[in-house]
């Protein structure tokens, strides 16, 4: 499902302009992105959790010329599910008849 058919199904559900419906959504992108970059968590009850986590400082190898580098300590952008999204997920017929 791309980021079109989102916004086209959330028009549909709601009645709301297709023009208002994608404003809406890439304004809640463009604030969770913000967010994450200035080191706030964003936390949405029943769905789940946008969180920064922490990379420690590490030494890695270019195998290819034999070197070593430094890979600095740094934040990466993590979404964690609450528990009833992961619930629904589990026990959806779709995501059974999938693994089938």
């Amino acid at each position: 499902m791309t980021k079109a058919d989102v916004i086209s199904q959330i028009a549909e559900k709601t009645g709301i302009d297709k023009a208002d419906v994608t404003t809406t959504v890439e304004t809640l992108f463009a604030v969770v992105k913000d967010s994450m970059a200035e080191g706030e968590n964003i936390y949405v009850r029943g769905f789940g959790s946008f969180v920064n986590k922490r990379r420690a400082k590490k030494i890695a190898r270019n195998i290819s010329q034999n070197t070593a580098i430094v890979i600095d300590e740094h934040y990466v952008p993590s979404f964690k599910p609450s528990k009833v999204f992961v619930e629904q997920v589990k026990t959806s017929d779709r995501v059974k008849a999938a693994n089938k």
